[in-house]
């Protein structure tokens, strides 16, 4: 799923985009209005923050809305109820009140994506013969299933969302394992030695050396 964030905090996008990434979501992110429609036909949902330094959230989420027909979840520290109601009538299709859960904004993207029809729907993303089916947590190679660890298919589904550019040693660790330890990085060259193996490709994940990991294929469509 290709999530935009609109976010001019930069507090809460760095807390936010890996917390996505980590469960299967391509996020990109803009921290004003600037650019927002013309972004729109690469997203499947727009969050939304009302609080935006250079454009009126509610128009531009009525503007969002006159534009396509994206899903819209509003995500604002404004609560009262009168906010709201002009928020759902402006045309966003759910509003989450700061702070929240990510697992309850999870759970409303999927709502809205369900109401929208798109509940039999699942993202694919394609490098070569390799399939990343990021919703069902499952990779195919060749049509054959291949069994990864949660890391193992964490560390792949972030290296697809960042669309070839390298991943650093540092941005894997942090949001894959949460935290770091004195062989953490032994840890990481294990994990993607053993990728390598499980997906059968071993020139799929190319090292960068001294920084990172990247896809060495083409940019994948999905």
């Amino acid at each position: 799923m290709r999530v935009l964030l609109v976010e001019d905090d930069d507090r809460v996008a760095e807390a936010l985009e890996p917390a996505l990434t980590r469960r299967g979501m391509t996020v990109s992110r803009l921290p004003g209005g600037k650019g927002v429609l013309e972004s729109l036909s690469d997203v499947d949902v727009v969050l939304l923050d009302l609080g935006l330094p250079d454009v009126d959230g509610v128009a531009l989420c009525r503007a969002i809305r006159a534009a396509s027909d994206v899903a819209i979840i509003v995500v604002s520290a404004r609560g009262e109820v009168d906010d709201r109601i002009l928020g759902l009538h402006a045309g966003a299709d759910d509003y989450l009140v700061k702070p929240y859960d990510v697992g309850e904004l999870m759970a409303r993207v999927q709502a809205v994506r369900r109401r929208r029809g798109h509940a039999g729907t699942d993202d694919v993303v394609k490098i070569g013969d390799v399939e990343v089916h990021l919703n069902r947590h499952e990779v195919r190679v060749s049509g054959e299933a291949i069994a990864l660890s949660r890391k193992e298919f964490q560390m792949l589904a972030l290296l697809v969302a960042a669309r070839g550019s390298v991943c650093t040693r540092e941005r894997i660790i942090s949001e894959v394992w949460g935290r770091t330890w004195s062989g953490v990085n032994r840890t990481l060259d294990v994990h993607v030695a053993t990728l390598r193996t499980k997906l059968g490709r071993p020139d799929l994940i190319e090292t960068v050396r001294g920084v990172g990991y990247r896809l060495a294929a083409a940019t994948p469509a999905g």
